[in-house]
């Protein structure tokens, strides 16, 4: 167990690694980042003391070991349009983003895992071509679009419902339904195609022999069975949905960290910027750590195939 926990978590710092580096050198490829921050009507004095102000005017090896270093210490920069530690702005509206991904992730696992084992019961009959059709819309359709589309409906025509940031439940309703279909067309295909395959295995037969009740096959022998697959999938979506909600959150004005790096973008806040890709890629690798090894638990041959 613990070669199987080293290697999982070597295999995290590394992928973290090549994506803080990923960070750093791209925000300096890509032109001068001071020069993009000033604008063109800056003057070279303005351009030399920002530079200094960041340690922009340091050899690059110098900044990245610097940078490497700063972050081991939790020191994620600070923004120069807000004057405040990046770290303290991210943890600020971190809570609308979490609420609203929780909310997207338990909408898409109850939708997403009944839809599944339906489709799986029901394989190659009209439930089953009606479950693949609805998932291979929610992975196909536009979130911006879609987003859109409900609040013309729901908030412009009928009135049901607000299309902003509002008080209350309700305004959770329409942003967590947009960010869930993805997650939730995977979850449910993956539940039909781990469901169909468990079905099919010969100690089912045997369990089915000894009278116990169809749904207590269904769902406690041939669900848990199948789950390690979806435990994964679920795992990977919640990593994406906390770290990539920016078009949600830009379409329902939702005052999440995308809606943050939206503006950081738009004020060309350099370190802002940074430090959001940083703090999402770190969320990512983390929930993905934790899902392998919840898979090591659950599974011992993935866990003793790796010792």
């Amino acid at each position: 167990m613990l070669r199987f926990l080293a290697g999982k978590v070597t295999r995290g710092v590394v992928t973290l690694l090549i994506a803080v580096s990923a960070a750093f050198f791209l925000a300096r490829g890509t032109g001068d980042p001071v020069r993009e921050m000033l604008g063109d009507l800056a003057g070279p004095e303005q351009v030399a003391q920002l530079s200094a102000q960041l340690g922009l005017d340091r050899p690059l090896p110098v900044q990245y070991a610097a940078f490497v270093g700063d972050l081991a210490t939790g020191d994620l920069g600070t923004s120069i349009r807000y004057g405040t530690p990046n770290l303290d702005l991210i943890l600020g509206w971190l809570p609308a983003s979490l609420q609203l991904a929780a909310a997207a992730m338990v909408l898409a696992v109850l939708v997403g895992i009944p839809l599944g084992v339906w489709a799986a019961l029901r394989e190659g009959r009209f439930a089953d071509r009606f479950a693949s059709t609805v998932a291979l819309t929610g992975q196909s359709i536009p979130l911006f679009w879609l987003g859109l589309m409900l609040i013309l409906l729901f908030a412009v025509t009928l009135g049901w419902l607000p299309a902003g940031q509002s008080t209350g439940f309700s305004s959770l309703i329409l942003p967590a339904v947009t960010l869930s279909t993805l997650p939730m067309a995977q979850i449910a295909r993956l539940t039909r195609s781990s469901m169909s395959e468990v079905l099919g295995e010969a100690f089912l037969d045997a369990t089915r022999a000894r009278g116990v009740a169809r749904w207590r096959v269904v769902l406690v022998h041939a669900l848990r069975n199948a789950a390690l697959p979806v435990i994964t999938i679920i795992g990977l979506q919640t990593g994406t949905l906390l770290s990539g909600a920016i078009t949600v959150e830009f379409v329902f004005a939702w005052p999440g960290l995308g809606t943050l790096a939206t503006q950081a973008v738009q004020m060309r806040d350099f370190s802002l910027i940074q430090a959001i890709v940083i703090f999402g890629a770190v969320v990512f690798v983390l929930v993905n750590l934790i899902v392998d090894l919840l898979y090591g638990i659950l599974d011992p041959r993935i866990r003793d195939g790796v010792a």
